[in-house]
């Protein structure tokens, strides 16, 4: 069975999707569309900006959203897949792919998802780190005895956790992963704690155009962040979408349920090779590749 997967925010780099745009009427026409429902160019940044321009929120996810949305729908007939899953901000491009959300609602979406998420980096000081070589279960431990707000955000292979929280809470939380023997306990260049108790401002802002926005019958099931199985119905679609912020992103759980599932390829779609190297991590008999247009 095949698995269509779509990254998340640091997939991005400078001249992202221009060659769909010079290539294919069908992606210029999407584009050009976007550019009006977004109120700026942001295909002269994806296109010619700096990577301090791509690197801002507002446009990091509105840009890794329509490399991957773009290039599903360029892929035209070939694109079948029997499941998808996005990491965080991907599972936006997996519901635009697999029919939940049309295009222009998506777009929609993300780009108020990315600011909701700005406005709670503002509001505390807060970060994230990687962590290297421990075991879940010691990440989770060490978190939960941690004074301040420190949680697992991201488990994105076995021995590669993402923690998020407040910066004094994220510090002490990385002086004791290193003595409880993690390989790498380093700050990640954020600007804020995504998937975290601290992203509640944002969940509230986001869970109401969620609420007032269609959702579809998917063509084939998700594999939510959240729940990590299988979800074909639209609701619950919705109410998993809403808890994403504030929840950990379960990749390695999801891939798992995926290959469990029946899933023996997965194909990425959008920028970057990132999750194809996790899902290699977690399942070291799966094929991988990265979607292309002819």
């Amino acid at each position: 069975m095949n698995a269509y997967i779509f990254p998340g925010q640091g997939a991005q780099f400078v001249g992202m999707g221009l060659d769909l745009y010079e290539n294919h009427s069908e992606a210029q026409e999407l584009f050009e569309r976007a550019n009006e429902i977004l109120g700026f160019s942001i295909t002269d940044i994806m296109f010619e900006g700096t990577a301090e321009d791509l690197k801002q929120t507002k446009v990091t996810q509105p840009a890794i959203f329509l490399h991957s949305v773009i290039l599903s729908k360029v892929l035209g007939d070939t694109f079948k897949p029997d499941m998808v899953a996005g990491h965080s901000l991907g599972e936006f491009s997996a519901l635009v792919a697999n029919g939940t959300l049309n295009f222009e609602d998506g777009l929609k979406l993300v780009s108020q998802r990315a600011l909701a998420m700005q406005k709670a980096c503002e509001i505390q000081p807060s970060t994230m780190a990687a962590v290297l070589g421990l075991e879940d279960e010691v990440v989770e431990k060490i978190c939960a005895e941690v004074e301040g707000i420190v949680v697992p955000a991201n488990y994105n292979c076995p021995g590669q956790l993402v923690i998020s929280g407040d910066v004094d809470a994220v510090n002490v939380a990385c002086e004791k992963m290193k003595e409880a023997g993690a390989r790498r306990a380093l700050l990640l260049p954020v600007g804020g704690a995504f998937h975290s108790p601290l992203m509640e401002p944002a969940r509230e802002e986001l869970a109401a155009a969620i609420e007032s926005t269609e959702f579809k019958a998917p063509s084939c099931p998700i594999y939510q962040n959240v729940t990590t199985t299988a979800v074909s119905d639209a609701e619950e679609i919705k109410k998993n979408l809403i808890l994403q912020l504030t929840a950990p992103v379960k990749w390695t759980q999801s891939v798992q349920q995926m290959v469990k599932d029946g899933a023996t390829s997965f194909v990425e779609v959008g920028p970057g090779k990132v999750l194809q190297g996790l899902v290699k991590k977690i399942h070291r008999e799966a094929e991988t590749s990265s979607a292309t247009v002819s």
